[in-house]
């Protein structure tokens, strides 16, 4: 299948700021492209000035762009065309815990406790409430599946700064933060786990009445690979297109400024079309009122 994908965000400051984005598709997907997805960038005053952009791969492999905003701000813009497999995410219910020990030296990283994933305050959980499931593939299945049932999901309790105990404690949240507490269950019980956002369209389940964004999963170090879970919708899914992956979600923010701005605009789009070409995006989907922040996290 043909999915298409885009944004559009348009961000307010007040004097030069400079910028860094990660909103590319991995290069695990680019050579999935159809067409060039370029990033598109213009000041929101004199939109003839062109804006120097540059572009590098950060320590985790993900596509980190720099830009300085004018004054008056930038409009961030890119429509993108990729081939997908068309298949859910893969189950692999054979998949076997890797003992510490001969984890891959990469590998390593994604057992400790990060930012938001405070391993050191929900070990005893853990262990407490999934140390008698099967090891595998099921103890991890029983974790996402807890998570989605234990957090209720809103757009209205969204923060930055809630992290994994938080999140258990108040059981509510958006996607990355059942992301952050899977994630940090699956560490606690020595299963390698790192956080993932991107694209994520309603491919082969029915409309979600909330808008279209990028959306947050959690992959796991099982048998020697890694292997996608989503405990915000616990279902297999269709036609995940990764942008980034990190530790957790400090690792992986889609924008960050180095100085104050206001969010004025903010509109994704990631549906299936037909598999011919198609025009590029006019249609987005969310719009999020104007706000102050400095960094924007999936």
């Amino acid at each position: 299948m043909h999915i298409r994908y885009g944004y559009r965000i348009e961000l307010v400051c007040e004097q030069p700021t400079a910028l860094l984005t990660l909103l590319d598709v991995h290069p695990s997907r680019r050579h999935d492209l159809i067409r060039p997805d370029e990033m598109r960038v213009t000041p929101l005053r004199g939109p003839g000035r062109p804006i120097a952009l540059s572009q590098h791969l950060d320590p985790f492999g993900n596509i980190c762009r720099r830009l300085v905003a004018p004054a008056g701000g930038v409009r961030i813009a890119c429509e993108g065309l990729v081939h997908d497999h068309g298949a859910p995410d893969n189950v692999d219910l054979s998949a076997s815990e890797v003992a510490p020990a001969e984890l891959p030296d990469a590998v390593l990283p994604y057992l400790l406790g990060s930012r938001y994933c405070e391993t050191d305050r929900l070990a005893d959980t853990a262990w407490s409430l999934f140390g008698q499931v099967e090891p595998g593939w099921a103890r991890v299945q029983a974790v996402t599946q807890f998570v989605h049932n234990h957090v209720s999901f809103g757009y209205a309790f969204a923060r930055n700064t809630r992290t994994a105990a938080e999140t258990f404690n108040e059981r509510i949240g958006v996607c990355r933060d059942f992301a952050h507490l899977a994630i940090t269950l699956c560490r606690c019980l020595n299963i390698p786990a790192r956080y993932c956002n991107g694209y994520l369209g309603d491919i082969g389940v029915p409309p979600d009445p909330a808008p279209m964004d990028f959306n947050a999963w959690f992959e796991v170090w099982l048998g020697g690979r890694w292997h996608t879970f989503d405990a915000r919708h616990n279902r297999r899914r269709i036609g995940r297109i990764v942008i980034a992956r990190g530790r957790d979600a400090t690792d992986v923010p889609m924008l960050t400024s180095f100085g104050p701005h206001w969010l004025q605009r903010f509109e994704v789009v990631t549906e299936e079309v037909e598999d011919e070409p198609v025009q590029a995006v006019s249609a987005m989907s969310r719009l999020v009122p104007a706000k102050r922040d400095a960094h924007i996290a999936a």
